[in-house]
């Protein structure tokens, strides 16, 4: 494996990790929140970094629906980092409190949570564009694979998929996209392993989603059935 690709993968991981303590906010404190936003934005300017070829094909070539459903993926993600680092900044009380910002706090506090509810869900839907590749990279690994195994896997996947749509419910992640709850709830008394498990629970629902939807983006699959 290719240094370059090691370094993506250690770059998408690290951001991965990031993203998920992000959302535990109040549970890891104010200014453990604040440095991780700074940290997953370094990242974040890193994977760009990495990607450049990408970028640099953007207004090249043919548009076919995969290749639209990534882009609107990508820009929707740089959307809301762009005003996740922004709000924060003006909501900074530690990591950035030296920073001569005053005023706009109200209008920050509502942006930065639309922002990080939305990046969350939609960096675990670019993840899921890649999930193809990463089991295709593990299978390099494990040889061969018993074809129970493999259905045990798809089945297990599913499942996991399933309470992570319900812990979307349950934890109300689409009120606060939406604003229809302008605070976020958080049980101190609740283990933070118990929080993180059901974030990475809606972060996987959203990451099977966005695999198999792309399956059927790449393969057009309606057109073949006209």
């Amino acid at each position: 494996m290719k240094r370059k690709t090691i370094l993506k993968i250690a770059v998408d991981i690290g951001m991965t990790v990031m993203l998920l303590l992000l959302m535990t906010y109040e549970l890891i404190g104010a200014a453990a929140h604040e440095w991780l936003g700074i940290g997953i934005f370094g990242l974040f300017v890193v994977h760009h970094i990495l990607n450049r070829k990408w970028i640099r094909c953007v207004f090249k070539g043919k548009y076919a629906l995969f290749r639209i459903w990534q882009t609107i993926l990508v820009i929707g993600i740089l959307l809301t980092m762009v005003g996740s680092m922004y709000s924060g900044v003006i909501l900074s009380e530690h990591a950035l409190s030296f920073l001569p910002i005053k005023g706009g706090w109200a209008f920050a506090r509502s942006l930065h949570m639309v922002c990080a509810y939305w990046g969350f869900i939609l960096m675990s839907l670019h993840l899921g564009l890649h999930w193809g590749m990463m089991v295709g990279m593990a299978k390099r690994f494990i040889k061969e694979t018993p074809i129970v195994g493999k259905y045990l896997f798809r089945v297990i996947a599913l499942l996991a998929a399933g309470y992570g749509a319900y812990a979307f419910i349950q934890r109300e992640i689409g009120r606060y996209m939406f604003l229809k709850n302008h605070f976020a709830f958080f049980n101190f008394e609740e283990p933070l392993v118990f929080f993180l498990v059901d974030y990475m629970a809606v972060m996987w629902c959203f990451v099977w989603i966005s695999h198999y939807l792309s399956k059927v983006l790449k393969n057009n699959i309606w057109r073949k059935n006209k």
